[in-house]
């Protein structure tokens, strides 16, 4: 088990915490993408808790490997140091807690209280690429939970915590310690801790031509030179857009 004497993060700025709040996820994807990277979505999880806001933080992260019975009894929690619990303890508050559960929904990898206490320590939100229980009680929660589906069984019955803050796979996309974990309504983006800054500032320029793209659409406006803009009448419009709306 590693248990790091300080968490490991980026100090994320708390304006490129800010612009990225106010993006989405498909436009984070493409600024990625760009920079040829093209395995940054975590892939199948989905938000319990739809009211939630945009979650943003740098990546804390458990993981499990498949439990051994002799060494996975329910008395393993009388140990305050059990990395699941020590986790929920010790996870830096504006973070968010990416947990490794190797795809695996058939027992939970935490539950209502776990995350009601990461709630509470101001944590910015908690990722699994397996299932959480009590997800009636975790829909209610003012904190972003991403999961695959809800799972009742304990975790004891086929996981076993066994490292913090170590580089993770989680939905099939690498998460290293201090990585920005972005998440919305759609789902749960991964971006490099170094290349956090730049694609902040360049999604937060795409996303002002998207919504004048938008407004023009919805307005009858044609595609063609409009999107992608290849045609300089498209750019002097958004040019003009800007200064009517303070974009």
């Amino acid at each position: 088990m590693v248990i790091p004497g300080a968490p490991i993060l980026t100090n994320l700025k708390p304006e490129t915490r800010e612009k990225l709040k106010l993006v989405s996820t498909p436009t984070l994807m493409t600024a990625l993408y760009k920079r040829g990277l093209r395995n940054q979505w975590v892939q199948d999880v989905h938000r319990i808790n739809r009211q939630s806001g945009t979650m943003v933080g740098e990546a804390f992260t458990l993981r499990y490997m498949p439990a051994r019975e002799d060494l996975n009894q329910l008395e393993v929690f009388r140990d305050p140091e059990h990395p699941q619990r020590k986790c929920v303890e010790i996870c830096p508050p504006g973070a968010v807690l990416v947990i490794d559960s190797r795809k695996d929904a058939r027992a939970a990898s935490a539950g209502s209280i776990l995350i009601s206490r990461l709630m509470v320590r101001g944590v910015a939100g908690i990722v699994t690429d397996g299932g959480f229980r009590d997800t009636p009680d975790i829909e209610k929660l003012d904190i972003p939970a991403y999961h695959n589906r809800p799972a009742a069984p304990t975790n004891l019955t086929l996981h076993q915590a066994i490292d913090i803050n170590v580089p993770i796979g989680c939905g099939d996309t690498a998460v290293f310690p201090g990585d920005v974990i972005v998440g919305d309504a759609e789902g749960v983006v991964v971006i490099p801790a170094a290349l956090a800054d730049e694609i902040a500032d360049e999604a937060t320029e795409m996303t002002a031509y998207e919504d004048f793209v938008t407004d023009e659409v919805l307005r009858g406006r044609s595609i063609i030179g409009l999107y992608p803009a290849t045609a300089e009448q498209s750019l002097a419009d958004f040019k003009q857009w800007r200064e009517r709306v303070g974009r």
